[in-house]
Protein backbone atom coordinates (compact mmCIF):
# COMPACT_ATOMS: atom_id res chain seq x y z
CA UNK A 1 0.00 0.00 0.00
CA UNK A 2 1.32 3.51 -0.90
CA UNK A 3 2.34 5.61 1.86
CA UNK A 4 1.14 9.09 3.54
CA UNK A 5 2.59 12.01 2.33
CA UNK A 6 2.49 14.66 4.91
CA UNK A 7 2.05 18.04 3.02
CA UNK A 8 3.62 21.13 5.38
CA UNK A 9 2.51 24.03 5.26
CA UNK A 10 4.86 26.30 6.29
CA UNK A 11 3.69 30.51 5.04
CA UNK A 12 1.73 31.79 7.74
CA UNK A 13 3.18 34.96 9.41
CA UNK A 14 1.96 34.27 13.40
CA UNK A 15 1.06 38.22 13.86
CA UNK A 16 -0.95 37.48 16.83
CA UNK A 17 2.62 35.95 18.49
CA UNK A 18 4.41 39.52 18.11
CA UNK A 19 7.34 40.46 19.23
CA UNK A 20 8.45 37.22 18.99
CA UNK A 21 6.84 35.97 16.32
CA UNK A 22 8.08 38.53 12.81
CA UNK A 23 7.51 38.46 9.40
CA UNK A 24 10.88 36.97 8.64
CA UNK A 25 10.99 34.62 11.47
CA UNK A 26 7.41 33.47 11.84
CA UNK A 27 5.83 31.15 15.21
CA UNK A 28 6.78 28.18 13.16
CA UNK A 29 10.20 29.16 13.48
CA UNK A 30 10.00 29.35 17.25
CA UNK A 31 10.62 26.84 19.66
CA UNK A 32 7.46 28.09 21.49
CA UNK A 33 6.24 24.65 23.23
CA UNK A 34 10.20 22.42 23.91
CA UNK A 35 13.73 22.74 22.39
CA UNK A 36 12.47 22.23 18.87
CA UNK A 37 10.59 24.76 16.60
CA UNK A 38 7.10 24.37 15.46
CA UNK A 39 8.58 23.56 12.49
CA UNK A 40 10.94 20.53 13.49
CA UNK A 41 8.03 19.06 15.89
CA UNK A 42 5.30 18.76 12.95
CA UNK A 43 7.44 17.21 10.81
CA UNK A 44 9.13 14.62 13.16
CA UNK A 45 5.52 13.24 14.36
CA UNK A 46 5.77 11.54 11.18
CA UNK A 47 9.33 10.98 10.27
CA UNK A 48 9.83 7.35 12.02
CA UNK A 49 6.56 6.37 11.91
CA UNK A 50 6.00 3.23 9.37
CA UNK A 51 4.19 3.87 6.23
CA UNK A 52 4.52 7.72 5.92
CA UNK A 53 6.57 8.88 3.22
CA UNK A 54 9.15 11.92 3.32
CA UNK A 55 7.46 15.28 3.83
CA UNK A 56 6.46 18.18 0.81
CA UNK A 57 7.53 21.20 2.53
CA UNK A 58 5.31 24.47 1.07
CA UNK A 59 6.84 27.57 2.52
CA UNK A 60 7.78 31.54 1.08
CA UNK A 61 10.59 32.79 -0.76
CA UNK A 62 11.80 34.99 2.38
CA UNK A 63 11.66 31.89 4.75
CA UNK A 64 13.08 29.52 2.28
CA UNK A 65 16.88 28.90 3.72
CA UNK A 66 15.93 28.71 7.34
CA UNK A 67 13.08 26.46 6.92
CA UNK A 68 15.62 24.17 4.98
CA UNK A 69 18.35 24.50 7.65
CA UNK A 70 15.82 23.78 10.38
CA UNK A 71 15.16 20.46 8.67
CA UNK A 72 18.73 19.75 7.80
CA UNK A 73 19.47 20.11 12.08
CA UNK A 74 16.83 16.99 12.52
CA UNK A 75 18.07 15.03 9.43
CA UNK A 76 15.22 15.71 7.73
CA UNK A 77 15.00 15.39 3.63
CA UNK A 78 12.12 16.58 2.10
CA UNK A 79 10.43 14.69 -0.95
CA UNK A 80 10.43 18.79 -2.35
CA UNK A 81 10.76 22.15 -0.66
CA UNK A 82 8.25 24.08 -3.00
CA UNK A 83 8.27 27.82 -2.41
CA UNK A 84 5.31 30.01 -3.69
CA UNK A 85 6.15 33.45 -5.27
CA UNK A 86 3.88 35.42 -2.90
CA UNK A 87 1.04 34.53 -0.75
CA UNK A 88 -2.43 32.94 -2.25
CA UNK A 89 -3.84 30.80 0.98
CA UNK A 90 -3.88 27.01 0.94
CA UNK A 91 -5.86 25.97 -2.15
CA UNK A 92 -3.29 26.77 -4.52
CA UNK A 93 -0.81 25.77 -1.99
CA UNK A 94 -2.24 22.17 -1.92
CA UNK A 95 -3.01 21.76 -5.31
CA UNK A 96 1.03 22.79 -6.09
CA UNK A 97 1.98 19.86 -3.42
CA UNK A 98 -0.80 17.16 -4.91
CA UNK A 99 0.37 17.83 -8.48
CA UNK A 100 4.09 17.02 -7.34
CA UNK A 101 2.73 14.08 -4.88
CA UNK A 102 0.67 12.14 -7.93
CA UNK A 103 4.31 12.44 -10.04
CA UNK A 104 5.57 10.50 -7.52
CA UNK A 105 2.85 8.41 -6.58
CA UNK A 106 -0.15 8.24 -8.71
CA UNK A 107 -1.90 6.66 -5.31
CA UNK A 108 -0.54 9.10 -2.98
CA UNK A 109 -2.58 10.47 -0.13
CA UNK A 110 -1.96 13.53 1.41
CA UNK A 111 -2.03 14.52 4.68
CA UNK A 112 -2.08 18.17 4.86
CA UNK A 113 -0.85 19.80 8.05
CA UNK A 114 0.00 23.82 9.32
CA UNK A 115 3.30 23.90 10.68
CA UNK A 116 2.49 26.24 13.16
CA UNK A 117 0.36 23.93 15.29
CA UNK A 118 1.16 22.05 18.74
CA UNK A 119 0.10 18.40 19.55
CA UNK A 120 0.09 17.25 23.05
CA UNK A 121 -0.72 13.91 22.24
CA UNK A 122 0.70 12.48 19.32
CA UNK A 123 0.11 8.78 19.48
CA UNK A 124 -3.94 9.91 19.61
CA UNK A 125 -3.36 11.71 16.41
CA UNK A 126 -1.40 8.76 14.05
CA UNK A 127 -4.42 6.70 15.36
CA UNK A 128 -6.77 9.16 13.93
CA UNK A 129 -4.69 9.30 10.89
CA UNK A 130 -5.28 5.33 10.54
CA UNK A 131 -8.64 5.65 11.04
CA UNK A 132 -9.05 7.78 8.05
CA UNK A 133 -6.90 6.18 5.63
CA UNK A 134 -8.97 3.74 4.21
CA UNK A 135 -12.17 6.78 3.67
CA UNK A 136 -9.31 8.84 2.13
CA UNK A 137 -8.18 5.66 -0.20
CA UNK A 138 -12.26 5.86 -0.93
CA UNK A 139 -12.42 9.38 -1.81
CA UNK A 140 -13.30 10.77 0.65
CA UNK A 141 -11.91 13.98 2.29
CA UNK A 142 -11.04 14.07 6.19
CA UNK A 143 -11.33 16.98 8.45
CA UNK A 144 -9.95 16.84 11.72
CA UNK A 145 -11.83 18.55 14.17
CA UNK A 146 -11.19 19.20 17.93
CA UNK A 147 -13.92 19.16 20.75
CA UNK A 148 -14.08 22.37 21.60
CA UNK A 149 -13.53 23.07 25.52
CA UNK A 150 -14.45 26.67 26.15
CA UNK A 151 -15.91 29.32 23.71
CA UNK A 152 -13.04 30.59 20.94
CA UNK A 153 -13.47 33.11 19.01
CA UNK A 154 -10.13 32.38 17.26
CA UNK A 155 -10.49 29.43 15.80
CA UNK A 156 -13.16 28.24 12.53
CA UNK A 157 -15.88 25.34 13.70
CA UNK A 158 -17.52 22.63 12.05
CA UNK A 159 -21.30 21.79 12.71
CA UNK A 160 -21.24 17.71 12.29
CA UNK A 161 -23.66 16.20 10.52
CA UNK A 162 -24.81 12.61 10.46
CA UNK A 163 -22.80 9.94 11.95
CA UNK A 164 -21.33 7.35 9.28
CA UNK A 165 -22.70 4.11 8.83
CA UNK A 166 -19.64 2.30 10.47
CA UNK A 167 -18.48 1.64 13.88
CA UNK A 168 -15.66 4.14 13.29
CA UNK A 169 -16.61 7.94 14.64
CA UNK A 170 -17.09 9.68 11.57
CA UNK A 171 -19.27 12.34 10.73
CA UNK A 172 -20.61 13.93 7.42
CA UNK A 173 -20.24 17.59 7.43
CA UNK A 174 -23.07 19.77 7.53
CA UNK A 175 -21.01 22.92 7.53
CA UNK A 176 -18.00 25.18 8.21
CA UNK A 177 -17.95 28.64 9.90
CA UNK A 178 -15.58 31.29 10.68
CA UNK A 179 -14.37 32.59 13.65
CA UNK A 180 -17.58 33.43 15.25
CA UNK A 181 -18.10 36.51 18.01
CA UNK A 182 -18.16 35.84 21.49
CA UNK A 183 -21.99 34.71 21.70
CA UNK A 184 -21.93 32.78 18.97
CA UNK A 185 -19.16 30.71 19.66
CA UNK A 186 -21.13 29.68 23.44
CA UNK A 187 -24.00 28.50 21.77
CA UNK A 188 -21.53 26.34 19.59
CA UNK A 189 -20.12 25.17 22.49
CA UNK A 190 -23.49 24.80 24.27
CA UNK A 191 -25.08 23.15 21.39
CA UNK A 192 -22.20 19.99 21.35
CA UNK A 193 -22.82 19.92 17.68
CA UNK A 194 -20.00 22.00 16.75
CA UNK A 195 -16.18 21.13 17.13
CA UNK A 196 -13.24 23.14 16.28
CA UNK A 197 -11.76 23.16 12.74
CA UNK A 198 -7.72 21.49 13.42
CA UNK A 199 -6.88 22.93 9.63
CA UNK A 200 -5.66 19.55 9.25
CA UNK A 201 -6.60 17.39 6.31
CA UNK A 202 -6.76 13.67 4.85
CA UNK A 203 -7.67 13.15 0.96
CA UNK A 204 -5.83 11.39 -1.97
CA UNK A 205 -3.67 13.36 -4.28
CA UNK A 206 -6.37 12.38 -7.22
CA UNK A 207 -9.09 13.30 -5.61
CA UNK A 208 -8.35 17.14 -4.48
CA UNK A 209 -7.06 17.83 -7.64
CA UNK A 210 -10.47 16.28 -9.41
CA UNK A 211 -12.46 18.40 -7.08
CA UNK A 212 -10.64 21.73 -7.26
CA UNK A 213 -11.15 21.40 -11.41
CA UNK A 214 -14.89 21.29 -10.31
CA UNK A 215 -14.97 24.16 -7.62
CA UNK A 216 -11.92 26.00 -8.01
CA UNK A 217 -11.01 25.65 -11.83
CA UNK A 218 -9.31 29.10 -11.52
CA UNK A 219 -6.66 28.03 -8.99
CA UNK A 220 -5.91 24.97 -10.98
CA UNK A 221 -5.76 26.57 -13.64
CA UNK A 222 -2.95 28.94 -12.62
CA UNK A 223 -1.22 26.08 -10.15
CA UNK A 224 -0.87 23.71 -13.34
CA UNK A 225 0.83 26.37 -15.01
CA UNK A 226 3.14 27.45 -12.19
CA UNK A 227 3.96 24.00 -12.16
CA UNK A 228 4.62 23.53 -15.61
CA UNK A 229 7.21 26.48 -15.71
CA UNK A 230 8.65 25.84 -12.63
CA UNK A 231 12.78 25.95 -11.92
CA UNK A 232 15.08 24.54 -9.98
CA UNK A 233 17.18 26.48 -7.48
CA UNK A 234 19.85 24.14 -5.15
CA UNK A 235 17.18 22.43 -2.70
CA UNK A 236 14.58 24.46 -4.20
CA UNK A 237 11.49 24.15 -6.40
CA UNK A 238 10.63 27.85 -7.78
CA UNK A 239 6.51 27.82 -8.85
CA UNK A 240 6.84 30.13 -11.64
CA UNK A 241 5.78 33.98 -9.92
CA UNK A 242 3.26 35.20 -12.87
CA UNK A 243 1.36 32.01 -13.23
CA UNK A 244 1.34 31.62 -9.28
CA UNK A 245 0.28 35.24 -8.44
CA UNK A 246 -2.52 34.08 -11.23
CA UNK A 247 -4.67 31.80 -8.56
CA UNK A 248 -7.06 33.73 -6.35
CA UNK A 249 -6.33 33.66 -2.73
CA UNK A 250 -8.78 31.23 -1.07
CA UNK A 251 -8.21 28.48 1.49
CA UNK A 252 -8.89 24.97 0.99
CA UNK A 253 -11.77 24.94 3.00
CA UNK A 254 -13.34 27.55 1.07
CA UNK A 255 -12.14 26.31 -1.88
CA UNK A 256 -13.58 22.51 -1.98
CA UNK A 257 -14.36 21.61 1.66
CA UNK A 258 -17.43 23.67 2.09
CA UNK A 259 -18.56 22.49 -1.26
CA UNK A 260 -17.45 19.19 -1.70
CA UNK A 261 -20.51 16.43 -1.13
CA UNK A 262 -17.26 13.84 0.05
CA UNK A 263 -16.42 15.62 3.33
CA UNK A 264 -16.05 13.81 6.25
CA UNK A 265 -14.98 14.81 9.84
CA UNK A 266 -13.38 13.06 12.58
CA UNK A 267 -13.18 14.12 16.03
CA UNK A 268 -9.58 13.67 17.41
CA UNK A 269 -8.70 15.05 21.12
CA UNK A 270 -5.05 15.05 20.60
CA UNK A 271 -4.31 18.04 23.10
CA UNK A 272 -4.07 20.25 19.97
CA UNK A 273 -3.43 24.25 20.17
CA UNK A 274 -3.10 26.16 16.81
CA UNK A 275 -0.46 28.68 19.01
CA UNK A 276 -2.41 31.42 17.72
CA UNK A 277 -2.04 34.17 20.71
CA UNK A 278 -0.12 34.53 23.80
CA UNK A 279 -3.14 33.25 26.19
CA UNK A 280 -3.42 30.06 23.91
CA UNK A 281 0.15 29.89 24.60
CA UNK A 282 -0.27 30.24 28.15
CA UNK A 283 -3.14 27.85 28.30
CA UNK A 284 -0.61 24.79 26.95
CA UNK A 285 2.55 25.73 28.87
CA UNK A 286 4.17 24.33 32.40
CA UNK A 287 2.99 26.89 35.26
CA UNK A 288 3.52 26.66 38.97
CA UNK A 289 1.41 26.74 41.40
CA UNK A 290 -0.20 30.38 40.72
CA UNK A 291 -0.86 29.91 37.35
CA UNK A 292 2.18 31.39 35.92
CA UNK A 293 4.30 30.33 32.93
CA UNK A 294 7.48 31.87 33.18
CA UNK A 295 10.46 31.42 30.38
CA UNK A 296 13.64 32.92 30.58
CA UNK A 297 15.41 35.95 33.03
CA UNK A 298 11.85 36.55 35.13
CA UNK A 299 11.47 36.72 38.67
CA UNK A 300 7.82 36.89 40.00
CA UNK A 301 6.31 37.66 43.31
CA UNK A 302 2.89 37.63 44.03
CA UNK A 303 1.36 37.40 40.42
CA UNK A 304 -1.46 35.12 39.48
CA UNK A 305 -1.91 33.52 36.08
CA UNK A 306 0.54 35.78 34.35
CA UNK A 307 2.87 34.63 31.03
CA UNK A 308 5.91 36.30 31.12
CA UNK A 309 8.44 35.89 28.31
CA UNK A 310 11.84 37.15 27.86
CA UNK A 311 14.81 36.66 25.12
CA UNK A 312 16.28 39.63 26.77
CA UNK A 313 16.82 41.29 29.77
CA UNK A 314 15.75 40.14 33.45
CA UNK A 315 11.90 40.84 33.99
CA UNK A 316 10.76 41.18 37.03
CA UNK A 317 6.91 41.43 37.98
CA UNK A 318 5.18 41.56 41.38
CA UNK A 319 1.38 41.72 42.27
CA UNK A 320 -0.38 41.40 39.06
CA UNK A 321 -2.73 39.24 37.57
CA UNK A 322 -3.73 37.81 34.07
CA UNK A 323 -0.99 39.51 31.79
CA UNK A 324 0.81 38.80 29.14
CA UNK A 325 4.27 40.40 29.18
CA UNK A 326 6.88 39.44 26.52
CA UNK A 327 10.42 41.15 25.77
CA UNK A 328 12.79 41.05 22.95
CA UNK A 329 16.09 43.00 22.50
CA UNK A 330 13.71 45.24 20.47
CA UNK A 331 10.37 45.41 21.98
CA UNK A 332 8.08 44.75 24.57
CA UNK A 333 4.20 43.96 24.62
CA UNK A 334 2.04 43.98 27.32
CA UNK A 335 -1.69 43.14 27.19
CA UNK A 336 -4.02 40.98 29.31
CA UNK A 337 -5.10 37.17 28.28
CA UNK A 338 -8.83 38.79 27.56
CA UNK A 339 -7.18 41.35 25.00
CA UNK A 340 -4.35 38.81 23.66
CA UNK A 341 -6.01 38.58 20.58
CA UNK A 342 -6.11 41.71 19.77
CA UNK A 343 -1.88 41.89 19.04
CA UNK A 344 -3.35 42.08 15.70
CA UNK A 345 -4.21 45.80 15.83
CA UNK A 346 -0.42 46.54 17.24
CA UNK A 347 1.22 44.92 14.37
CA UNK A 348 -1.41 46.47 11.62
CA UNK A 349 -0.25 49.72 13.07
CA UNK A 350 3.06 48.74 12.96
CA UNK A 351 2.75 48.07 9.46
CA UNK A 352 1.10 51.35 8.61
CA UNK A 353 3.89 52.88 10.55
CA UNK A 354 6.30 51.38 8.47
CA UNK A 355 7.96 50.13 11.81
CA UNK A 356 11.36 47.43 11.00
CA UNK A 357 9.90 45.81 14.41
CA UNK A 358 7.00 44.44 12.29
CA UNK A 359 10.00 42.06 9.93
CA UNK A 360 12.78 41.47 11.87
CA UNK A 361 14.38 40.85 14.93
CA UNK A 362 17.85 42.34 16.06
CA UNK A 363 19.15 39.18 14.75
CA UNK A 364 18.76 38.73 11.03
CA UNK A 365 18.88 35.51 9.79
CA UNK A 366 20.75 34.64 6.54
CA UNK A 367 21.82 31.10 5.05
CA UNK A 368 25.08 31.65 5.73
CA UNK A 369 24.64 32.26 9.83
CA UNK A 370 22.76 35.62 11.15
CA UNK A 371 23.69 39.08 11.65
CA UNK A 372 22.54 41.68 14.46
CA UNK A 373 22.79 45.06 14.79
CA UNK A 374 25.13 46.25 17.93
CA UNK A 375 24.87 50.37 17.71
CA UNK A 376 23.99 52.41 14.74
CA UNK A 377 24.75 56.14 14.71
CA UNK A 378 25.66 58.94 12.07
CA UNK A 379 27.38 57.85 9.06
CA UNK A 380 28.31 54.39 10.98
CA UNK A 381 27.00 51.01 12.03
CA UNK A 382 28.40 48.27 14.05
CA UNK A 383 27.44 44.90 13.50
CA UNK A 384 28.26 41.21 14.84
CA UNK A 385 28.42 38.61 11.80
CA UNK A 386 28.56 35.11 12.65
CA UNK A 387 29.16 33.02 10.12
CA UNK A 388 28.33 28.56 9.98
CA UNK A 389 31.08 26.61 8.93
CA UNK A 390 31.81 25.99 5.06
CA UNK A 391 29.48 28.84 4.40
CA UNK A 392 30.23 31.46 2.78
CA UNK A 393 28.77 35.58 1.80
CA UNK A 394 28.08 36.73 -2.03
CA UNK A 395 30.83 37.80 -3.26
CA UNK A 396 29.63 41.52 -3.66
CA UNK A 397 30.27 45.34 -3.41
CA UNK A 398 28.59 48.72 -1.94
CA UNK A 399 28.18 51.50 -3.53
CA UNK A 400 28.18 53.51 -0.45
CA UNK A 401 29.61 52.10 2.36
CA UNK A 402 33.29 50.85 3.48
CA UNK A 403 33.29 48.05 6.33
CA UNK A 404 36.32 47.13 8.16
CA UNK A 405 35.71 43.22 9.64
CA UNK A 406 37.19 42.24 13.20
CA UNK A 407 37.76 38.77 13.68
CA UNK A 408 36.55 37.53 17.40
CA UNK A 409 37.16 34.20 16.64
CA UNK A 410 37.89 31.25 14.04
CA UNK A 411 39.00 31.09 10.78
CA UNK A 412 38.15 34.05 8.10
CA UNK A 413 38.94 33.67 4.46
CA UNK A 414 38.37 37.28 2.78
CA UNK A 415 38.52 37.56 -0.90
CA UNK A 416 39.09 41.50 -1.85
CA UNK A 417 39.52 42.70 -5.62
CA UNK A 418 40.41 39.23 -6.52
CA UNK A 419 43.12 38.70 -3.87
CA UNK A 420 42.56 36.09 -0.86
CA UNK A 421 44.01 36.21 2.91
CA UNK A 422 43.03 34.22 6.01
CA UNK A 423 41.83 36.21 8.97
CA UNK A 424 42.46 34.18 11.99
CA UNK A 425 41.44 35.61 16.10
CA UNK A 426 42.26 39.15 16.98
CA UNK A 427 43.58 39.95 13.00
CA UNK A 428 41.33 42.91 10.99
CA UNK A 429 40.83 43.62 7.24
CA UNK A 430 39.17 46.71 5.60
CA UNK A 431 37.24 47.10 2.54
CA UNK A 432 37.00 50.55 0.95
CA UNK A 433 34.15 51.40 -0.87
CA UNK A 434 33.81 49.80 -4.36
CA UNK A 435 35.80 46.92 -3.35
CA UNK A 436 35.05 43.23 -4.48
CA UNK A 437 34.76 41.38 -1.47
CA UNK A 438 33.46 37.99 -0.17
CA UNK A 439 33.34 36.38 3.52
CA UNK A 440 34.34 32.87 3.84
CA UNK A 441 34.03 30.07 7.15
CA UNK A 442 36.57 27.63 6.02
CA UNK A 443 37.47 26.06 9.77
CA UNK A 444 34.94 23.79 11.39
CA UNK A 445 33.27 25.90 14.01
CA UNK A 446 31.79 29.35 13.98
CA UNK A 447 32.83 32.49 12.96
CA UNK A 448 32.53 35.17 14.76
CA UNK A 449 33.32 38.93 13.88
CA UNK A 450 32.56 42.42 14.32
CA UNK A 451 32.04 44.17 11.40
CA UNK A 452 31.62 48.31 11.49
CA UNK A 453 30.52 50.27 8.27
CA UNK A 454 30.89 53.88 7.89
CA UNK A 455 29.31 55.90 4.90
CA UNK A 456 26.47 58.11 4.18
CA UNK A 457 24.13 55.50 3.48
CA UNK A 458 24.13 51.85 5.27
CA UNK A 459 20.58 50.26 3.97
CA UNK A 460 21.19 46.51 3.38
CA UNK A 461 20.07 47.45 -0.48
CA UNK A 462 23.21 48.59 -1.16
CA UNK A 463 24.51 45.22 -1.46
CA UNK A 464 25.36 44.83 -5.37
CA UNK A 465 26.13 40.69 -5.39
CA UNK A 466 28.56 39.82 -8.03
CA UNK A 467 28.24 35.93 -7.39
CA UNK A 468 26.34 33.96 -4.74
CA UNK A 469 26.18 30.15 -4.08
CA UNK A 470 22.37 30.83 -2.95
CA UNK A 471 20.67 32.03 -6.06
CA UNK A 472 20.30 35.63 -4.23
CA UNK A 473 19.77 39.05 -6.55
Amino acid sequence: MPNITPVVLSGGAGTRLWPLSRQHHPKQLLPLTGERSLLQQTVQRFATEPGFAPPIVVTGEPLRFIVAEQLRAIGAVPQCLLLEPVARNTAPAVAAAALFALQADPQAILLVVPSDHAVGDVPRLLSAIRQAEPWARDDHLITFAIRPTRPETGYGYIRRGARVDTGDELFTVAGFVEKPDAERAAAFVKSGEYWWNSGMFMFSARQILTELECHAPEVMAAIRHAVAKRSVDHDFIRLDAECFADAPAVSIDKAVMERTSRALTLPCDMGWSDVGAWDQLWEISPKDDAGNAATGEVVIEECRNCLIHTSGPLVAAVGVENLVVVVTDDAVLVTSHQHAQDVRKITDRLRRDGRPELANHVRVYRPWGFYQSIHTGERFQVKRLTVNPGAQLSLQKHYHRAEHWVVVNGTALVTRDGESVIVRENESVYLPLGSVHRLENPGKLPLNLIEVQSGPYLGEDDIIRVEDRYGRR
